[in-house]
């Protein structure tokens, strides 16, 4: 039995796939900063409602610990060993501005204190070690580090991609002088190009560490004493790890919540023959975008999180602060806005009846009678129309608007913010979403699914099954993954097929050994001569088709290609992959109604084939879904609801 548990901000939700593929799901409140005291409870019973109570389990996991750490700095205190005269680079990033037009924006700072950078006397050149490394410099640096106190250590200088032996060689003394102390070497996390990216993934590395390694081990072990026997956390790039992979990968996990719930819209879209998805995971907290293209999710090996630039595979995510929390405001100008802050867990929504008093969306959607007392949220927890009500009136003064207009305007400005993100991930990369069909998830994403599809000009949409616990659901059916690379920097053309299957040959030794009997798969980033960006498409032979397919991928996402232009091919990629899973994703077996009275419904009632016409609320244990006036639906055999603008 596969589980999965993603915890977010504001609930905890739970999947069970049964040895047979059959799915049930759990969901409890999140504890902030901690495992929910439920969670163990919860999974007991969402196993034994899965599948045989003594089937093996395995637990995957989807944490937020690495995004939160990066984003409110709670990391380790590192210590970074840099080539001599290049001890600012962090701080001199890309001599870009944080905003083209606004002078007074600054980029976040580096997550190293400038006292804590060490000038390294050696170098190295394109072609080749100018400046030895001396056995009494490691010395030098070997005493200067014990006087920093750190909690981790990052050796990163300039050309090491290429020449990696003074890397290697102070990082193997650091970690002598040191046992206790984790060192992080640039060249094996990163061993490629762009000394600033390079550094700043190796100090987020050694920065996350400490405190990811942390986490999973205390994880693990409550997970063992709970009858786990193997735990997998989930990667950026969509795939899952173990737990000691996890724990020296820790910079990878930044997005792995998120990552789960794309790889849930993926089986979705492949359960209903939809390959091209835009999908929107809307929880408490915030609102996730992401893109599927041919049935695989778009993946990015240059992204910024929290401010630091992390050069990893990652799901291309879009996250903005709009969730079912999100707090309710309105500016010094008389002008209402929502988010980013966030009534979290604790006390929740001003309907939760826990202590909040601040308006949020979700208040919103109660006052417009989306949501009511009669749906019971997780944990039995029922919602309060009258202090939701009360909420949205002290904010609808303030805004000089009627408490129903309030509400609307709360979903309208929740609506334009999510809309955002999806044309951040979609239209300016060269994706037209029109042709696309729009995947909305989460416990609140349901709710918003036609109103930000009309608003992309897109005519189709899905809610999937299990919507509020996709991403869970993700987790557990996401295979292992991992994924290996190195620089080339070769015109495409000079590469015959004995040229690629030797320089893939150590990757492919390293993948081996790691992930037995995986399947490997070739990778290449391409650009054109001159560029100062990559496209990385697939190995299917030669250079002369890895040029063939950059140009159809180049035309594909940007518009225009060049077929004369040389193709440089600056890395090489390998993605080793094993292990997941089908799911068999069905309606409700007792849903038997297929004529529809009224304007609402329990989804678990409805059999496939029941045609639904909007306005129209569907309610079930994870979610509430609404089918806006103008789209229809229609409830297909995997339990998924599928719109479409009348």
């Amino acid at each position: 039995m596969r589980l999965g548990v993603d915890v977010g901000g504001t609930f905890t939700d739970i999947v069970a796939l049964g040895i047979d593929g059959t799915v049930s799901v759990g969901k409890v409140r999140s504890a902030p900063g901690s495992v929910p005291p439920d969670l163990w409870t919860e999974v007991a019973q969402t196993c034994t409602s899965g599948g045989r109570q003594d089937a093996r389990r395995l637990l995957v996991h989807g944490t937020t610990v690495a995004t939160n750490a990066l984003l409110e700095r709670t990391g380790g205190r590192v210590v970074l060993a840099t080539t001599a005269g290049f001890e600012d680079l962090l701080w001199l990033r890309r001599q870009d501005r944080a905003d083209l037009y606004d002078l007074s924006v600054h980029h976040p700072p580096p997550v190293v204190d400038r006292k804590d950078v060490i000038g390294v006397a050696e170098r190295a050149t394109p072609s080749g070690v100018e400046q030895a490394l001396t056995p009494e410099e490691i010395n030098r640096v070997v005493g200067l580090v014990r006087e920093h106190d750190p909690d981790a250590i990052v050796v990163s200088f300039l050309f090491s991609f290429r020449f990696p032996e003074h890397e290697l060689q102070l990082a193997a003394a650091l970690r002598d002088a040191y046992p206790d102390i984790s060192v992080v070497s640039s060249y094996e996390v990163l061993p490629v190009f762009r000394e600033y990216e390079r550094t700043s993934t190796a100090v987020a590395e050694a920065y996350l560490r400490p405190q990811v390694s942390g986490y999973i081990e205390r994880l693990g072990n409550e997970a063992t004493r709970e009858g786990i026997e193997e735990l997998r956390v989930m990667a950026s790039n969509g795939g899952t790890m173990s737990v000691a992979q996890a724990q020296v990968r820790a910079a990878a996990l930044a997005l792995s919540g998120p990552a789960g719930g794309v790889e849930g819209a993926r089986l979705v879209g492949k359960a209903v023959g939809m390959d091209d998805l835009l999908t929107l995971d809307m929880g408490g907290t915030s609102a996730d975008a992401s893109v599927i293209l041919g049935g695989e999710p778009l993946v990015q090996t240059a992204a910024s999180v929290g401010g630091l630039a992390l050069s990893l595979p990652q799901v291309l995510i879009e996250t903005v602060g709009a969730g079912g929390g999100s707090i309710a405001w309105v500016d010094r100008g008389g002008a209402l806005r929502v988010g980013p802050r966030s009534a979290g867990a604790v006390p929740g929504p001003a309907a939760y009846g826990q202590g909040g008093t601040e308006p949020t969306v979700t208040d919103a959607a109660v006052v417009l009678g989306w949501l009511g007392p009669e749906h019971a949220l997780a944990g039995k927890l029922t919602l309060d129309t009258e202090l939701a009500h009360k909420a949205v009136v002290k904010i609808a003064v303030a805004a000089n608007l009627s408490a129903e207009r309030c509400a609307e305007g709360i979903i309208e400005i929740a609506t334009a913010a999510m809309v955002r993100a999806l044309r951040t991930v979609s239209v300016e990369r060269g994706v037209d979403p029109r042709s696309m069909t729009l995947v909305a998830f989460g416990g609140a994403g349901p709710m918003f699914v036609c109103r930000m599809a009309e608003s992309l000009g897109m005519r189709r949409a899905l809610v999937p099954p299990h919507a509020g616990v996709l991403s869970a659901l993700g987790l557990a059916a996401a295979p292992e993954k991992l994924e290996f690379v190195s620089s080339l920097h070769r015109p495409a053309l000079e590469l015959d097929q004995s040229d690629l299957d030797r320089l893939f040959g150590d990757l492919e030794r390293d993948a081996r050994d790691e992930l037995p009997n995986a399947t490997l798969t070739r990778f290449a980033d391409c650009r054109y001569e001159g560029q100062g960006y990559e496209l990385t498409v697939p190995v299917t032979g030669a250079g002369s088709a890895i040029a063939q397919a950059f140009h159809q991928v180049h035309a594909e996402r940007f518009g225009h290609s060049d077929p004369e232009r040389t193709v440089e091919v600056v890395n090489l990629r390998l993605v080793a992959a094993r292990g997941g899973i089908a799911v068999r994703l069905s309606a409700s077996k007792t849903g038997k109604r297929t004529e529809v009275a009224g304007s609402r419904a329990h989804w678990d009632a409805l059999a496939p084939g029941t045609k639904l016409e909007g306005p129209f609320m569907l309610d079930s244990l994870d979610a509430t879904a609404r089918i806006e006036e103008g789209w229809s639906g229609e409830i297909h055999a995997s339990g998924a609801v599928i719109l479409e603008r009348v």
